[in-house]
């Protein structure tokens, strides 16, 4: 992981093949129960982009039970009792993209064979950096941008259950949805990151997984916007 020391204010950036953290904290909570471990793309004033490898190692929600999120009825996935399980990223790899202070991140994926697949909007908290990688929380409600460029929306019916659970109260709804109203703006005209040709992206074929280290809950010392 990135050293503690080299992170000493906002204005710091990792170098390319640094390997940092992408953690998301538990919604309406202060742990952390999503971590990644990611390898630093590009780092500047205006974007950071981080590659999530095939085969890394991450932490993920589940039942306390074991059962997979996913496979809970909507009705009561968000209320059972949670822990979380180290598990890893079978798929093709994941690119991250996301522009300081913007309330979303965007992920590219791919079929096997490089050939690619889409872009997907992620609406959450504006990325927080620490010495160690960058902090967020999910808001649940996504956006799935095909390459011919059409969209729709994700996951509107566990937005909706969020705030039947009371994880998303009235105004955290409605600065999503503005959220998600400029992301769809973003995406008609066609404005950065879509626009900067990364679907033609390829990872260094020298960097090696990165390791997700024994500590990656701990809550950091400093942290910088």
């Amino acid at each position: 992981m990135a050293d503690g020391e080299a992170m000493s204010g906002a204005t710091a950036f990792w170098k390319p093949g640094d390997r940092i953290l992408w953690r998301y904290r538990e919604n309406g909570g202060r742990h952390f129960h999503i971590a990644r471990p990611v390898t630093v793309v590009r780092d500047d004033a205006e974007l950071l982009a981080v590659w999530m490898a095939p085969g890394t190692e991450c932490v993920r929600p589940v039942l306390a039970d074991g059962t997979p999120v996913h496979l809970e009825p909507l009705a009561t996935r968000y209320t059972k009792p949670r822990t979380v399980q180290r598990d890893r990223w079978f798929g093709t790899g994941v690119l991250k993209l996301a522009r300081p202070g913007e309330p979303w991140s965007v992920w590219l994926f791919w079929e096997p064979g490089w050939r690619f697949k889409n872009w997907y909007v992620n609406l959450e908290e504006p990325l927080v950096r620490w010495a160690g990688g960058v902090d967020s929380e999910d808001h649940f409600l996504d956006i799935t941008v095909q390459p011919d460029r059409t969209w729709h929306w994700r996951d509107e019916d566990e937005f909706a259950q969020a705030q039947r659970d009371r994880l998303i109260d009235a105004p955290l709804a409605e600065r999503v949805r503005r959220a998600g109203r400029a992301a769809v703006a973003r995406i008609r005209d066609w404005g950065p990151p879509f626009s900067e040709g990364w679907e033609h992206w390829r990872p260094d074929p020298s960097w090696a997984v990165p390791s997700l280290p024994g500590d990656w809950d701990r809550t950091p010392a400093h942290v910088s916007s």
